[in-house]
């Protein structure tokens, strides 16, 4: 029997920005944004949106309820020492679940690490970002 190759999905996204600021995705949905906003707010809210969507991707997978989920994310931008180019040299994210059955354990750890290493957004970053979680309550390292 031969193995058939699997071919990786392609996910497309576009966003316009018009010359009055506003933002639209692919199909024409303006994106309400406060005008306040620079770039680097965008990165950390995908930051921060892309865990949470991986979390609940494998909490779904496991047979485990996310009852809650929120984060903040915060970063540095200056030149790095290895181009002298202006980057994201480091960057940190705070992610509080809350879950129903509770994890803990190896079953925890793992559950993280899989929502840690799929979100392609933090995985898209050169430096990776720290992550720290609270789960039902309770801080995890």
């Amino acid at each position: 029997m031969r193995a058939v190759a699997v071919k990786p999905k392609k996910l497309r996204f576009t966003v316009d920005l018009g010359a009055d600021g506003m933002l639209t995705e692919e199909s024409g949905v303006p994106l309400e944004l406060p005008a306040e906003w620079k770039p680097e707010h965008l990165l950390l809210a995908a930051l921060v949106r892309c865990s949470l969507k991986s979390f609940h991707f494998h909490a779904a997978r496991k047979g485990i309820k996310v009852r809650a989920a929120s984060g903040s994310a915060g970063t540095l931008v200056t030149k790095r020492e290895t181009d002298d180019r202006y980057a994201v040299v480091e960057s940190a994210i705070d992610l509080a679940v809350e879950i129903e059955p509770d994890a803990a354990g190896d079953a925890l750890a793992e559950l993280l690490e899989l929502a840690e290493r799929d979100c392609f957004i933090g995985s898209s970053l050169t430096a990776p970002p720290s992550y720290a979680w609270v789960v039902n309550g309770r801080a995890i390292s």
